[in-house]
């Protein structure tokens, strides 16, 4: 019959079996947000996602800082300039630059084309004084977080629009609308649930059952037919703002 070989290690196994008592102790004393956090941390695609969320608003709350310009003012010389790569190293040295622009006519069409200037280099700067701003209203500020070194070079990072405004500055600006309408709509209708399920629950009766045929009623409209009616009704020349605002309290009413 085998017998066991005693163990040549007592008090490792005795301290791995402490060590997992208090992790275990420490896991049930833990509070939500902490298993939470835990459990966010230990998934790396969760993490790296996080990031890129956090770069992404970051960007959209400081996008005067970050667009090289006003993405309203437009340039009639540059439309539809093509987009000017980065180069950050120049004869083996940090020297960030982007080529020049130039026409050329198109041998077939015998259009003229953009094309980029390989004999012309244009010194980039980051931390670069130009344009004033005023960030959300409130921080003014005249530091972009990457142009030309001379502000009056072409500088096109993503190209230019048929008008010639920069694209770059464009989509900057725009994630700010973009990702703000999803927090704005559901705070709004966090506050809405609140006070209409509070006034529901109170009183009750009669006043209870016609909110909740509302909310049913509410949620029987399909979103994506109705957000597709919605663009339809909207005039051409409605202002931003109140696209915005009309967009945001519909996200909040169906949410």
């Amino acid at each position: 019959m085998a017998t066991l070989a005693p163990n040549p290690h007592p008090k490792l196994n005795t301290t791995s079996a402490t060590e997992v008592a208090e992790a275990s102790r420490s896991v049930e004393a833990a509070s939500q947000w902490k298993l939470m956090w835990w459990k966010f941390r230990k998934d790396r695609l969760a993490v790296v996602g996080g990031v890129v969320v956090v770069v992404f608003y970051t960007m959209a709350i400081f996008a005067e800082f970050f667009a090289p310009k006003d993405p309203f003012v437009f340039n009639a010389q540059y439309t539809y300039a093509p987009p000017q790569p980065l180069y950050f190293v120049l004869d083996g040295a940090w020297n960030p630059f982007v080529y020049g622009l130039r026409f050329e006519r198109d041998k077939v069409s015998l259009k003229k084309t953009w094309a980029i200037d390989y004999n012309t280099r244009i010194p980039v700067g980051f931390f670069v004084k130009g344009e004033p701003y005023t960030i959300l209203g409130l921080i003014p500020g005249d530091t972009h977080f990457v142009w030309a070194k001379n502000t009056k070079d072409p500088f096109y990072l993503m190209g230019a629009d048929k008008t010639g405004r920069d694209v770059l500055s464009r989509v900057v600006h725009a994630a700010r609308i973009s990702l703000t309408v999803g927090l704005v709509g559901v705070a709004l209708s966090l506050v809405l649930g609140v006070i209409i399920g509070g006034l529901s629950g109170l009183i009750g009766g009669t006043v209870d059952n016609v909110i909740q045929r509302i909310i049913e009623i509410i949620n029987s409209v399909p979103n994506v037919p109705f957000m597709l009616a919605l663009a339809a009704i909207v005039p051409a020349g409605t202002p931003i703002v109140q696209v915005y605002l009309l967009i945001t309290v519909i996200l909040a009413l169906l949410g």
